[in-house]
């Protein structure tokens, strides 16, 4: 019998190169999908007919009860999230209900119906926020700078505190920054990324950013869902950060960008005050050097060639259009 993996946030960027993972895996793999009044199934789109969706939601304890038990999972990745910062700003409430409460509800779901079943956390570098040392290690104090890094802290720690009172096999992955072709395009490297195929291709004049000197750990994204994969495979469950322990600015990410495709960033950058958050993190800088010892597992991709993948398939997504 395969073994049977639930996703949740299955159509989001983790969730669709964590389910092309474990299909490669021969996992059955099942998508948790909220019910919307438009599906965007985008990034699963080349996986639809090997995956099986059930409609369920964070904000719906019965609904997360009733999945499981019909479902009764191996692996359970909690992937779904509120997860951009300048958004939970401005909905602080809905980010807490998602990114906390809804965590707690998927471990009372387990807890009540699937207790043994395996449960991964996606636990987030925004909170470690203003950092007490660098580079920041699994036992760096957190102290969030934005309501989705509290909300992230919360979650982490209710992932522990089931692990403990429970014995449940719980783990979190703190992980750094992490992106792809199918980032969404309110982050900024995917911002960066399309903005330097628009201006390429003629369809935009300029690029409009924030804080050009915030530093970040960037790594690909397809490299990190193997690390969520191979924490649940351990003989007890812990929690490890997930990071390339090298750092680059927003600046640097521009450069690179813009020369993929020839062009001078200077040219076409302005910075916008009024894309600042209101309270900015400014250095996170991870060492993996725990997932690498006891999970075996390293980054494969490089910044530039993750950029240079990014601006690449904007280029070929617009021009096709």
């Amino acid at each position: 019998m395969p073994r049977t993996a639930l996703i949740t946030g299955v159509t989001g960027q983790d969730g669709s190169y964590l389910a092309e993972l474990l299909l490669e895996k021969g996992y059955r793999v099942v998508g948790m999908v909220r019910r919307a009044s438009t599906e965007n199934f985008e990034r699963i789109a080349h996986l639809r007919e090997r995956l099986v969706l059930r409609q369920a939601d964070l904000l719906d304890q019965l609904s997360l009860i009733d999945l499981v038990r019909e479902v009764r999972p191996d692996e359970v990745y909690n992937l779904a999230a509120q997860s951009f910062v300048p958004t939970s700003f401005q909905q602080p409430m809905l980010t807490a209900e998602f990114d906390a409460v809804g965590v707690t509800r998927v471990l009372e779901a387990l807890r009540l119906a699937a207790p043994e079943a395996r449960f991964y956390q996606a636990s987030s570098s925004e909170m470690f926020g203003k950092v007490r040392e660098t580079p920041q290690r699994e036992t760096t104090p957190f102290h969030p700078r934005s309501p989705y890094g509290v909300a992230k802290v919360y979650g982490h720690h209710i992932t522990v505190n089931y692990r403990e009172s429970y014995g449940m096999f719980a783990c979190s992955g703190i992980l750094f920054n992490h992106e792809s072709p199918r980032r969404g395009l309110e982050f900024v490297t995917r911002k960066v990324s399309d903005g330097v195929a628009r201006i390429k291709l003629g369809l935009a004049r300029e690029l409009r950013l924030g804080n050009l000197g915030a530093r970040r750990d960037w790594g690909f994204a397809g490299d990190y869902v193997e690390a969520m994969w191979r924490m649940l495979q351990q003989g007890t469950p812990d929690d490890y950060v997930v990071a390339t322990g090298v750092a680059h600015t927003v600046g640097e990410l521009v450069e690179i960008a813009f020369g993929v495709v020839g062009l001078s960033w200077r040219e076409f950058v302005r910075e916008d005050p009024a894309l600042l958050r209101p309270a900015e993190v400014d250095r996170l800088l991870g060492d993996a050097s725990k997932a690498r010892t006891v999970l075996g597992w390293q980054p494969g991709v490089t910044f530039p060639a993750l950029v240079e993948m990014m601006v690449r398939a904007d280029l070929d997504r617009l021009a096709r259009r």
